[in-house]
């Protein structure tokens, strides 16, 4: 087999990549190039909710493969029009469309150019985002997103985004405005270092919109399709946004986005397309991936465990100088530190057989698959509180 490092010049550095190459995965375990298995609390980065090479998954996507793999969106499919049908029943969005995408930053595209379109034809011209946000990287979502450092190689970028203040209603009440076509949220801010919004809030952004006559957009990339313990995170907050963004966990680790929107919002023929989005393949992995969450209850399960987890953490780094905050929803979890050592931790943990990410200098984020049972998450809340006691310098 050749060496994956000596290959490494011919890719674009755009990631600061771990020190191993993985080969082989199966459930909540992976494996690397030299055989030594790891606890995967990465789970692609919210990528795999069912785990790796998940039966009923592989069974779904090996019998799209032998039928039908693409034929672009020229043509009907089965697959396509059966997932459409699941994900507005499942997201309870009422009378709603879908359209399919690759990934979530064109989830992402695709929403704002369904609130930027709606706006214009009345005088609506902006839309509100939030400080610490994280949307995308194509031209229009890095424009929203509200971390100034991510933006600034590439700007100007696109100058219809204003930023507020999460949590902080004043700030909005100012700028939402009659030029204000819609306002743009996480229901957890994911790359901005897994902060969830408080109830009260989304509530609050919800009202104020539908009082001034703006829509309501909720990236759920990241926190959608059971991550936070529900379908869609903002339902835990009784909010029901008018245009939603899916990704990350949808294709149980296979390329697909969508943007579902309000049916009076859709987009009409030639206002945007995607040849690749919706493929046969994509959309019966996403079935299989619906079919085994509701049969297998991983909404509850990522519930239960997800509260394991931040209470085995805080119990095992009680007192701890360098643990500053355990939150998230479900089984998106953010774990803060002092010092910005947070990619120290990762490290070490890899030393001891576990992958995890960071959502921030000093934040180490946990997205294992929703199959995780209470082994798996003692087993990972020993390896980590281990890992960040190491790393302090023995502090507990």
């Amino acid at each position: 087999m050749t060496d994956v490092r000596s290959r490494e010049p011919f890719v674009m550095p755009t990631y600061g990549r771990y020190p191993l190459s993985l080969v082989r995965g199966e459930g909540t375990r992976v494996w690397d190039d030299e055989g030594r298995e790891y606890l995967d609390f990465a789970g692609g980065i919210a990528t795999v909710p069912l785990g790796h090479s998940h039966p009923a998954w592989r069974e779904a996507v090996h019998a799209q493969l032998d039928m039908l793999t693409m034929v672009s969106n020229l043509y009907f499919t089965q697959p396509q029009a059966d997932l459409a049908a699941r994900i507005v029943e499942t997201m309870a969005m009422g009378e709603a469309q879908v359209f399919f995408a690759n990934s979530g930053a064109e989830a992402n595209e695709a929403s704002i150019k369904l609130v930027r379109k709606w706006g214009l034809a009345r005088g609506r011209k902006t839309i509100i985002a939030l400080e610490g946000s994280f949307h995308g990287r194509t031209a229009s979502t890095l424009a929203a997103t509200g971390q100034p450092s991510k933006r600034k190689d590439f700007e100007p970028l696109v100058d219809w985004f204003d930023f507020v203040v999460p949590e902080d209603l004043d700030s909005l009440g100012a700028k939402l405005t009659e030029q204000t076509a819609g306002v743009l949220l996480e229901p957890v801010l994911g790359e901005g270092g897994v902060k969830p919004l408080s109830a009260g809030y989304l509530r609050a952004v919800r009202e104020l919109t539908q009082e001034r006559g703006a829509l309501l957009i909720a990236d759920e990339v990241q926190t959608g399709v059971g991550r936070c313990g529900a379908w869609r995170a903002s339902s835990l907050s009784e909010v029901q946004p008018d245009v939603i963004s899916l990704a990350k966990g949808l294709g149980g680790g296979l390329p697909i986005g969508a943007s579902v929107a309000r049916a009076d919002l859709a987009f009409e023929p030639g206002d945007h397309a995607s040849t690749f989005g919706g493929g046969p393949v994509v959309c019966a992995a996403a079935l299989a991936v619906f079919d085994t969450i509701e049969r297998d209850g991983l909404l509850e399960n990522a519930t239960k465990q997800g509260e394991r987890i931040q209470q085995g953490v805080r119990a095992a780094l009680e007192g701890s100088p360098v643990l500053t905050e355990v939150r998230g929803r479900g089984l998106l979890i953010g774990i803060g530190l002092v010092d910005d050592i947070a990619n120290q931790v990762t490290l070490e943990l890899i030393a001891d057989g576990m992958l995890a990410t960071t959502a921030s200098p000093d934040v180490v984020r946990l997205t294992p698959p929703l199959i995780i049972d209470d082994q798996d998450v003692d087993t990972a809340v020993d390896k980590l509180a281990a890992a960040i006691t190491r790393v302090s310098g023995g502090r507990p």
